[in-house]
């Protein structure tokens, strides 16, 4: 069934600005949400979601209240939502593989809906900017196409992606909203930024970095956060990186490098530091089993003991 718009079926388009123009009420609530203040989130009741992940979970989750992600600049950050189950699903989204990716994104929903008999698929679109590749531009649409294939229906109600979510300062474009948390409970989606985006931060940017693909990291039946097993080889070539200016990284290894936050090459470093120090992924992974966490009492994400 197609993706459907104020109850209308989305008709084929060419370009973002053919969306908003044909539907002005997107608009709308694109420059409504992106005026929005960030909200803090307390970490302990923060589910982070990295680049080439995603969760899904329910209100009755006693873990985790609120599933956030930042740092998208090209990248898309979607949520889908089922409003009879209050089943969520957060993703953070870089056009690695998006027709195989969207419909796990719609399966983790839809398996945690069965029992509901009431409510609607509704989706919610954030992120990209005006970037001189178009990269953003073609995420957008590859989105928006892939979800129209699927044989659920789904309703599109925020949509603040690339025009939409453009500002220029001194000269540059650059996103208006980097990172948005959503409320497990309610349903809210709102402008966040993080600190914290542990567990594993760094074990789950270099299964990014090494080209690892979309991962689903939650057993929301368990309260768990699932990490690996991961695989990448030993690369010491990638140690040329750690010498290299602040310029040279935001030119290779960015696809916006105006545009990035202010901790993006301490980012990249630490993460080429890790893949040194652990040059074997298989050590990570004893027996070849999943890390795993739980959140403790105090409201930290701590290692599961596997027996």
């Amino acid at each position: 069934m197609p993706l459907f718009i104020q109850n209308r079926g989305l008709d084929r388009i060419n370009s973002t600005a053919e969306l908003f123009d044909t539907y002005p009420h997107l608009q709308d609530s694109a420059r409504t949400f992106r005026s929005r203040p960030l909200v803090e989130v307390d970490p302990k009741c923060l589910l982070y979601i990295q680049q080439r992940e995603f969760a899904a979970t329910t209100p009755a989750d006693n873990s985790v209240s609120v599933i956030g992600s930042d740092d998208a600049t090209t990248c898309h950050l979607v949520v889908l939502r089922h409003t009879g189950s209050g089943a969520v699903s957060l993703a953070h989204c870089d056009g690695s593989s998006t027709w195989s990716e969207v419909p796990h994104l719609v399966k983790s929903v839809t398996s945690l809906s069965k029992v509901s008999k009431e409510g609607r698929l509704e989706l919610h679109l954030v992120g990209g900017f005006n970037d001189e590749s178009k990269t953003s531009h073609k995420l957008s649409l590859n989105i928006l196409a892939a979800f129209h294939k699927q044989k659920e229906d789904v309703h599109l109600e925020t949509c603040c992606i690339t025009e939409m979510n453009d500002v220029v300062v001194d000269g540059i474009h650059r996103p208006v909203v980097y990172g948005i948390g959503v409320n497990v409970k309610t349903g809210d989606l709102f402008p966040s930024s993080f600190t914290h985006k542990g567990p594993a931060e760094e074990l789950r940017s270099a299964r990014t970095f090494t080209g690892g693909q979309m991962a689903d990291i939650y057993d929301s039946s368990r309260g768990l956060v699932k990490i690996g097993p991961c695989e990448w080889s030993s690369n010491l070539d990638i140690a040329f990186w750690l010498s290299q200016n602040d310029d040279t990284i935001l030119k290779y290894l960015s696809t916006s490098p105006m545009a990035e936050p202010p901790h993006f090459v301490q980012h990249m470093k630490s993460t080429i530091q890790f893949l040194l120090q652990h040059p074997d992924s298989d050590s990570l992974f004893p027996g070849g089993h999943p890390q795993l966490y739980h959140r403790t009492e105090a409201g930290d994400w701590e290692r599961a003991v596997q027996s």
